[in-house]
């Protein structure tokens, strides 16, 4: 019996930077690669959400173990963000000028090193460091990841850019999920006497799915080809393409390998984000990436002390509770983000997330210190309420707007400047929670309360829809008219 050879798809000719970003924002351009390169990116995400949340539960027993003041405690918790804001901005930039895969490559030994050196810890400031350390590779990591998930799906449709940069949300709130369930099964292997050390165990597990990621990156990770070609490298391009979407791209003899612009240095590289035509939009981003991560540190890392403090829980109530309110509430609302990008936009469903995690802070807030068992389910319903709004609106989509609103060749540092800066937010809330929920009480909620509304304000004030929006189109588009101005 004869087998027929497989014929060879029909090449592909690329002659521009434009053609490779063309071929895959169509969806033309598919592969099997393409689709892991993805779920690695993602796995990225799930380990900056594990490794942030890996404190929330133990710090209680940090600071009975290194005799921590209030102020100590927010010290340990915050250099996490610390280190993250840093690593954003370097981040941000490094991605664009050495591309994604050094850079992602680069955050998985990061989160190695600094995962065991947390476990290991001896004392307070060894931890903080290795804390910081672990921010610096979380920081790195999201300007990476959110360009891999742009940059490898199609504009619109099934899998689109707006639905994949969504699909952050749910990632990081299975890793917070992932994380409670780490503990719960350690609080109960773990003997009692030894439930103070549930902290480092945890802290200490985060560096497993980064070893598994290393161990897989030479089969399936692979540069972003329209980064690569809007370096002027379209054999490069080309040859990814080939490889991660089975696409026969051959570069065309006529093509125009045109050498990519000088890269600007230092502060000149962030301040094209306030170009006349990005400034608002970058202005936008950046406030509602502070209010939705502010809201966010303040109920989501403190939800333990929310928990055992307010609601009165023991040890195992507090992770159980925890653990579900992550499953049922926020897990569900990032997978509505998804699905409702495409239908409804990044602008509405943040709109509407907005609007009932203000609503839920308030009823937080009237609530107080529950004594009733009425009381107590609301408080219970209304932090899951915010917690669903969070990852269906806000949590899902400011990725969008700050992702989805440049092109490739400043994506990068697009995303690094928006976390890096917003990061300062997140690092207030994580160091001030300590300390006002011991001196305010639920009063707390009050002052959490100003950041959704903040995110409303930002959103009325311009209404811009990043899903759909094809940003290279537009710079493509604005370069030849400037060019066309200039030669007139």
């Amino acid at each position: 019996m004869s087998t027929q050879p497989v014929a060879e798809p029909e090449p592909v000719l690329i002659r521009s930077a434009r053609d490779v970003t063309e071929l895959v924002n169509s969806g033309e351009a598919r592969g099997s690669h393409a689709k892991m390169i993805v779920l690695l990116a993602l796995g990225g995400i799930f380990l900056d959400a594990y490794d942030l949340s890996s404190l929330a539960y133990g710090i209680t027993d940090i600071k009975q173990q290194f005799g921590l003041s209030p102020a100590g405690a927010g010290a340990v918790t915050a250099s996490i963000g610390v280190g993250a804001i840093f690593g954003a901005w370097l981040g941000g930039l490094l991605v664009d000028r050495l591309g994604r895969y050094r850079v992602f490559m680069a955050d998985m030994l990061f989160f190695v090193i600094s995962a065991i050196g947390c476990a290991l810890a001896p004392n307070m400031e060894i931890l903080i460091l290795f804390r910081f350390l672990m921010g610096f590779g979380v920081g790195m990591d999201i300007p990476v990841a959110m360009a891999f998930l742009a940059e490898f799906s199609r504009l619109k449709g099934k899998g689109s850019k707006g639905a994949r940069t969504a699909a952050w949300s749910p990632a990081w709130y299975v890793a917070t999920s992932g994380c409670y369930l780490v503990i719960m099964l350690l609080y109960f292997a773990l003997p009692d006497e030894h439930h103070g050390l549930l902290w480092r165990f945890t802290v200490g597990f985060g560096a497993v799915p980064a070893l598994v990621i290393l161990l897989v990156r030479n089969k399936y990770m692979n540069e972003s080809p329209s980064w690569a070609a809007n370096q002027g490298d379209l054999a490069r391009a080309a040859e990814i393409l080939r490889k991660s979407y089975g696409v026969n791209a051959v570069v065309a003899a006529d093509a125009d390998v045109a050498k990519p612009q000088p890269q600007r240095r230092g502060l000149r590289e962030f301040a094209q984000l306030f170009q006349r035509r990005y400034r608002a939009r970058t202005v936008q981003a950046l406030t509602i990436g502070v209010a939705q991560t502010f809201g966010y540190n303040a109920v989501a890392y403190g939800l333990p002390i929310i928990i055992a403090s307010l609601l009165s829980q023991g040890a195992l109530n507090t992770i159980s509770a925890s653990l579900v309110l992550n499953l049922a509430f926020a897990v569900t609302g990032g997978l509505l983000g998804i699905r409702l990008a495409n239908k409804v936009g990044g602008w509405t469903m943040t709109f509407l997330g907005f609007a009932v995690q203000l609503a839920s802070l308030v009823v937080l807030a009237l609530i107080g210190k529950p004594s009733a068992t009425a009381y107590v389910l609301f408080a219970i319903f209304a932090l899951g309420a915010f917690m669903f709004a969070q990852a269906s609106g806000p949590g899902a989509h400011f990725m969008s707007f700050a992702s989805l609103s440049y092109p490739t060749t400043m994506r990068g540092t697009g995303i690094g400047f928006n976390q890096g800066t917003l990061r300062v937010g997140s690092t207030l809330a994580l160091f001030f929670f300590p300390v006002l929920s011991s001196a305010l009480g639920s009063g707390v909620f009050w002052v959490i309360a100003l950041a959704p509304l903040l995110g409303l304000v930002a959103l009325l004030a311009k209404r811009w829809e990043p899903v759909g929006y094809d940003a290279d189109a537009a710079e493509d588009a604005w370069q030849r008219e400037t060019a066309g101005s200039v030669a007139r």
